[in-house]
């Protein structure tokens, strides 16, 4: 919109007419002279009323400007599509390319390609596979198949594109060294000071194990080949540094392997890792702590502690209620909903020596307990599918399968289990329910504890700070739901390893565009947004939009682009794109 605009000149007052436009860098309102006016004392002697006339004179440029964007369509209500007719197209894909460029990605493979003999953009490759991964993902054959959904010139192969996944694999630990440094050149300093840690792994449609994919203990319990990933995370929830191992590396093992790379390679000073006890061994505690230089700590650890594999005098301490106060730090009473203590202790770890022999050293650490009614209430309605299972075979043991039964049979007494076939020895004995066992795990129902190096942090900042584990967890989620990182069925080392770099890609790129939306939105509610931004081919040049929504304008307001249009010809989308590139 046009408007006269006022400006003082010593004593003098100069008129323009000004258009009003917010700057996409600054997030600031800016003007832009469209036309210049002159001095007001020269106007007033040819106009009555300079002011008045020429804010109408503005209001006419406008409703010119207006009138000149309107196009008068012509409309067949019989008109049939031709035949294959698939003209949807998506723009949602913008934000994706605003971030990608943000991160100088572009810039990084075009100058990495420049000495490979290949012809093909390996960029463009990159921003179909990241950008698939998001909006659609699936196989890379279907993502060759839907590019055409996207306004970009993928003028490339599908075998291009699976010569650049082996290109790819040779960038991978040099590009999340180069991510990480453009997010702190971009966002500004990243908190390294913690680092979430945690191990997945993802199942291979394959019967035949190679040296990377191995039968392991998978998070399914699928029988097929798998890939273990361990996964650093900043402060943040933003991946930092990932690592592939074969499918039978023990979770505890990959520990050393990834935090040792991320000490290493992103300079991040002291860290304190957060993680599950599952992934913690006295080994892993000790490389942390230093080793025997323990009394100067170099590294501390936020860990969660077993209260059921705990020793009978910390069962005895947590179940007692001396010491727990609740929220308001007054002694818990009856009735309460959250209570808490914590004390501090020295305990004995089992350290394997470089002799190869094992030898006890002593932590010292403060050891947090902490009792919640709504946690209590969940490990209930999470065992209650078991017991039931579990009650069952007692009543029917020939229907004892170890996939269908998994877990139940630990509340069964005198069950013997083949452990060739899964299935139960004498099915017509008589069994028991262990209700002894289910009352003893009942007892511990709703309580946790967490140890830790870092003795001068507050017990509710321990707290907060290991909740923020739940970021790699859905993190995981998000890879293997959202997408689509597994099953996998690409069978080269290499294009497996591209294959888990483009998806690191993605989720960074997620993160960080829930980062700039201030968290307000979970990445499967952005990325099912950024698919329904798309418009339809009405006519000559012109593109019909039906979608709008609160995410869009937050998405949009964050990363300066503008997706509230109704209709937009193909040159304005052009534009879009290409803004978002800059």
């Amino acid at each position: 919109m046009l408007y006269l605009k006022q400006n003082k000149v010593g004593s003098r007052t100069h008129l323009i007419i000004a258009h009003g436009y917010r700057d996409k860098e600054t997030k600031t309102t800016r003007t832009k002279t469209i036309k210049t006016i002159g001095y007001l004392d020269e106007l007033e002697k040819e106009y009555p009323d300079p002011i008045a006339h020429f804010k109408e004179v503005a209001r006419q440029m406008t409703a010119e400007e207006k009138a000149r964007r309107k196009v008068t369509l012509t409309i067949d209500m019989d008109e049939e599509l031709p035949a294959d007719t698939d003209n949807r197209k998506n723009l949602g894909y913008a934000a994706i390319l605003r971030v990608y460029y943000d991160l100088k990605l572009d810039q990084y493979f075009n100058n990495n390609a420049r000495s490979r003999d290949f012809e093909f953009n390996a960029n463009a490759v990159m921003i179909l596979l990241v950008v698939s991964r998001i909006l659609s993902p699936g196989s890379k054959l279907r993502a060759f198949e839907e590019k055409g959904r996207y306004f970009e010139r993928f003028d490339f192969s599908l075998a291009d594109m699976y010569r650049a996944l082996s290109y790819f694999a040779t960038l991978e630990l040099d590009v999340q060294r180069n991510i990480n440094e453009q997010i702190i050149a971009r966002y500004g300093v990243r908190d390294t000071k913690t680092i979430y840690y945690d191990v997945t792994n993802y199942y291979f449609e394959v019967d035949q194990e190679d040296d990377l994919r191995k039968r392991g203990y998978g998070k399914e319990h699928r029988p097929n080949p798998i890939v273990q990933m361990g996964l650093a995370m900043d402060a943040d929830g933003i991946p930092l540094h990932y690592k592939l191992f074969p499918g039978n590396t023990n979770d505890k093992s990959t520990f050393r392997s990834v935090i040792g790379e991320v000490r290493l390679k992103y300079d991040t000073g002291r860290i304190v890792v957060v993680a599950d006890m599952g992934i913690i061994t006295g080994d892993n505690i000790y490389y942390l702590i230093g080793g025997e230089k323990s009394d100067k700590t170099l590294n501390g650890y936020v860990l969660s502690f077993s209260v059921r594999g705990g020793t009978d005098d910390f069962k005895k301490y947590v179940l007692e209620r001396v010491g727990y106060r609740g929220r308001d730090g007054k002694p818990a009473e009856d009735g309460t909903d959250f209570m808490i203590k914590s004390r501090y202790i020295a305990r004995e770890i089992s350290v394997t020596m470089e002799s190869g022999k094992s030898e006890t050293k002593i932590v010292y650490e403060k050891q947090i307990v902490f009792w919640g009614k709504k946690y209590a209430d969940k490990a209930k309605a999470d065992r209650e599918k078991t017991v039931l299972k579990a009650k069952a075979l007692v009543n029917d043991p020939g229907k004892y399968k170890n996939a269908t039964s998994y877990g139940a049979a630990k509340y069964v007494k005198k069950l013997n289990v083949d452990k060739s076939t899964g299935e139960v020895v004498e099915p017509g004995k008589a069994l028991l329910f262990d209700d002894a066992k289910l009352l003893e795990e009942e007892k511990y129902d709703g309580y946790y504890s967490i140890v830790t190096s870092e003795k001068g942090m507050a017990d509710e900042e321990i707290i907060d700070t290991y909740r923020g584990l739940w970021e790699i967890e859905e993190t995981f989620k998000i890879t293997k739901g959202g997408l689509e990182a597994r099953p996998v069925y690409l069978s080269r080392p290499e294009r497996i390893a591209a294959h888990f770099l483009t998806c690191f890609i993605a989720l960074v790129i997620m993160r960080l565009i829930q980062k700039l939306t201030g968290r307000k939105y979970s990445c499967e509610t952005i990325a099912e947004c950024l698919n329904r931004i798309s418009c339809s081919h009405e006519q000559e040049n012109i593109y019909l939009f039906d979608y709008r929504s609160e995410v869009s304008n937050a998405i949009g307001e964050a990363l300066g682009i503008g997706f509230g249009r109704k209709r937009m010809n193909l040159g304005e989308i052009r534009n879009i794109v290409a803004e978002s590139k800059k």
